[in-house]
């Protein structure tokens, strides 16, 4: 398995997603329930938070990051807040590029912090809190949209062209992570990645209700010089097969892939495996940002593999280039008006 979605998530509903499906009614209950119903905690500061449908990724990560520059172009101050999958701290903790390794705090807090401050907290809310005390303007929610933990003030649901949601069933018979009209219901807007048209039902479901949807693409930031080069292309995110289409669209001749976990950490003999193979066929690594950083700093044949493997950038485009900007502009009304009903209230 080279994510936590099985492979039969992401085909028709077969006899194994019909066998499970009395365990998805419960956990959809549950899911839909504590979206509903659950007490969210509030802060002072606009909360945007970026989630998607299903589980695995859907492009979560580069769309916070082009709202955190969107929210810099404002002259504000954004922070990333994550649950820090794929880390072993259990604190509320200030991700530090320069001191911090993936195993503490995840792949993509890293990533993340290289763009703006970024906190990981297994509680939402005490990261949150830590935040507005680091003196952020505005937080930016990497996931965490159906934990139902703090009241957010845009909730902007990525979804993937090609993947869409999968078979369509909720956990543990599909992908989907809890009852779609709960999600919307809980929804600001959608960004549709891709020019695929598996998510079109879900954007005209969406349309229908009432949603913004926003439409971008996913850009390669090469320099070409990887055309017609043979490659050996490794990954450990949770869509792999995104990524060898990254790196084909680069011109590059695959030889090889190797697929691995989502927030995988790799063993001595996987590396020395990866160096070994791509010596052997004649072949460059090529690789993703988010594996890269699980390598650094990388010691023995891991440095070894890091300074072998080339990296291929990516960002994400919207089509309407001022849709960022909206985004963060309707967050910090939505947050104005968030805090006199709040004030109203007392």
């Amino acid at each position: 398995m080279v994510s936590e979605a099985p492979p039969f998530w992401w085909t028709k509903a077969d006899w194994r997603a019909r066998a499970l499906w009395p365990f998805s009614w419960i956990y959809g209950r549950v899911a839909g329930l504590r979206m509903d119903r659950a007490r969210r905690a509030s802060v002072p500061v606009p909360i945007i938070c970026i989630g998607n449908f299903t589980v695995g990724g859907a492009g979560k990560t580069p769309t916070a990051i082009a709202l955190a520059r969107a929210v810099k172009a404002k002259g504000l101050k954004p922070g990333f807040l994550s649950r820090g999958y794929g880390g072993s701290l259990d604190v509320t903790t200030v991700v530090e590029p320069e001191h911090h390794r993936a195993r503490d705090v995840g792949d993509e807090p890293l990533l993340l912090s290289r763009e703006a401050l970024t906190v990981v907290c297994r509680r939402r809310v005490d990261g949150a809190r830590r935040l507005v005390a680091e003196g952020v303007d505005i937080i930016i929610m990497d996931d965490g949209f159906q934990s139902a933990r703090l009241a957010f003030d845009f909730a902007l649901l990525v979804i993937d062209s090609r993947r869409g949601i999968g078979n369509g069933y909720l956990v543990p018979s599909g992908p989907v992570r809890a009852p779609i009209s709960n999600q919307l219901r809980h929804a600001t807007a959608l960004l549709k990645i891709g020019g695929g048209a598996e998510a079109d039902a879900l954007i005209r479901r969406a349309a229908r209700a009432g949603k913004q949807i926003y439409e971008a693409e996913v850009v390669r930031l090469d320099d070409g010089s990887l055309n017609g080069v043979k490659v050996l292309a490794w990954a450990g995110i949770a869509d792999p097969e995104k990524f060898y289409r990254t790196v084909l669209e680069t011109g590059a001749v695959i030889e090889e892939t190797r697929s691995f976990p989502d927030h995988h950490h790799f063993s001595e003999d996987e590396i020395s495996d990866l160096l070994d193979r791509a010596a052997a066929l004649g072949c460059i690594l090529v690789t993703t940002a988010k594996d890269m950083v699980r390598l650094e700093p990388g010691h023995g044949r891991a440095a070894e593999l890091a300074a072998a493997s080339r990296v291929i950038e990516i960002d994400v485009r919207f089509d309407d280039p001022t849709a960022p900007a909206k985004i963060v502009t309707s967050a910090l009304s939505a947050a104005r008006a968030r805090k006199l009903r709040e004030a109203e209230r007392k």
